[in-house]
């Protein structure tokens, strides 16, 4: 069967047949024979569209849309590819780990509140969480009592995690250097 003599990372195109809620269906141009799609289906999961945070599907592709993704493995469950979009573009986080060091003061807009701290986008895509003991100088019980979605602030870069592509953020250290 084509679909389970591919290898991961191998590339594969298609055409965007259907967007939903947990991700989008491609009608491959090549495979076998599929009941909906003629040159064989494959799947892209939501997390696997961008590497940037994304509300929907639609932000990234349109039905219709000619794409072409990495193939990630064979779904023998839904007879699919599962497929990957992001796969094929550049991770912005890397390029940000390559040019930003521990200790670095940035510039940053609050973009997400949870109960553990904050979210705060430093660059264009790029995110880090600052958890609710690094908002303030002194304990904050939440952290609306400290800041609000779509505040401007300074923090300082307390880890960058290449591996999880994860940020570490202090708001509280950069007021100290005040």
């Amino acid at each position: 069967m084509f679909l389970e003599s591919l290898h991961s990372g191998e590339l594969l195109s298609g055409t965007v047949a259907a967007i939903e809620p947990f991700g989008v269906f491609v009608a491959l141009d090549e495979g076998p024979d599929h009941p909906v799609f003629p040159g064989g289906v494959g799947f892209i999961t939501s997390p696997e569209l961008s590497w940037r945070r994304i509300e929907a599907a639609s932000d990234v592709v349109q039905v219709g849309q000619r794409i072409t993704c990495e193939f990630l493995q064979f779904d023998t469950w839904n007879a699919e590819a599962r497929l990957s979009l992001r796969a094929t573009q550049p991770d912005p986080f890397q390029a940000f780990a390559d040019r930003t060091a521990v200790g670095q003061k940035l510039h940053g807009r609050v973009t997400k509140l949870v109960p553990f701290g904050a979210f705060v986008q430093v660059a264009d895509g790029i995110e880090g969480l600052v958890h609710l003991r690094e908002l303030a100088r002194t304990p904050a019980d939440a952290p609306e009592d400290v800041v609000r979605l779509g505040d401007k602030t300074t923090v300082i870069v307390t880890e960058v995690d290449r591996e999880q592509r994860r940020l570490v953020l202090s708001r509280r250290q950069a007021t100290l250097d005040r």
